[in-house]
């Protein structure tokens, strides 16, 4: 291992291993109709500790914040108490971006963007994840196939993984459920991926929502993948807040426990009613419980 990567690696897991116990975040998006200063007081308000940003949240072309925003977002954070684990959801803007489309020329803009967004995630936090979920920006479409959409996939990832090191950001290949998009769907399919690419700043992330299409149950996935699980996120098959459904929670957190995960658990939500603050905070109620 290179002396790089070792640092990497070691930079990575030092803030987490820390921690006296696993950091609970809530996703910036779930506090919808707020700025985000609001969004900070409403994550501690319901007793978060971190906050995961969604891009389009800060700015409709995130990546073109000024160094003296991009400290100002910090410092909202940090003066709410609040750890940053990462950004995800992150190509929504501007419009426009496809990583595996056949156009070449929409292809290059799209993975140019994607580097600029490294920077911002790493001027944002220490060592932070980005969540590579963006189902749109990464479906095969228009004539390719699911094998091609990995490909280029795959290839754009090689081509951002010495940057994402340098920076000490950590993209994560996040399998999808097969209704939301039909490129990567497992854990296996995603660790495809992250082998080929063959560098600790591509792994994965297990999220509750997006195991639809898996045959074996959360703790065993946990348990075979979680050198390569870098990031949790925790909602309802459906989409709801933690508790509102029925998911095994306390099986999957208990083999998180067992198996000695120090990484971030972020609750990411796509139904707010009544409102985010309540969505947040009996999410967090059910799952500290």
């Amino acid at each position: 291992m290179s002396l790089l990567r070792r640092t990497f690696l070691l930079g990575c897991a030092a803030p987490l291993a820390r921690a006296a116990s696993t950091p609970l975040a809530i996703c910036s998006e779930t506090f919808a109709g707020m700025n985000f200063a609001e969004a900070c007081k409403a994550a501690r308000r319901t007793g978060y500790d971190g906050i995961e940003i969604e891009p389009a949240h800060l700015d409709a072309d995130p990546a073109s914040l000024s160094p003296a925003r991009r400290r100002e977002i910090r410092r909202m954070m940090e003066g709410e108490g609040l750890r940053c684990p990462g950004l995800h959801s992150f190509l929504k803007a501007p419009a426009g971006l496809h990583l595996t489309t056949s156009d070449a020329a929409v292809r290059g803009k799209s993975w140019e963007y994607f580097a600029r967004l490294v920077g911002l995630a790493a001027d944002l936090a220490d060592n932070p994840v980005m969540v590579l979920g963006s189902a749109r920006q990464r479906e095969a479409s228009a004539g390719a196939s699911p094998r091609d959409a990995v490909a280029r996939l795959t290839e754009g990832l090689h081509g951002l993984s010495a940057l994402a090191e340098r920076r000490r950001v950590c993209i994560l290949v996040e399998p999808l459920a097969p209704h939301l998009c039909n490129v990567v769907n497992t854990l296996a399919q995603a660790m495809d991926i992250v082998r080929a690419v063959g560098s600790p700043a591509v792994q994965t992330i297990f999220d509750t929502h997006n195991t639809a299409g898996e045959t074996e149950t959360a703790p065993a996935l946990v348990q075979r993948y979680l050198p390569f699980i870098r990031h949790v996120h925790l909602n309802e098959m459906d989409g709801r807040r933690p508790g509102a459904g029925n998911y095994p929670f306390a099986t999957l957190l208990q083999a998180l426990e067992r198996l000695r995960y120090n990484g971030w658990l972020s609750v990411e939500v796509f139904d707010f009613k009544p409102d985010g603050e309540t969505v947040a905070r009996l999410a967090r109620e059910f799952l500290r419980n």
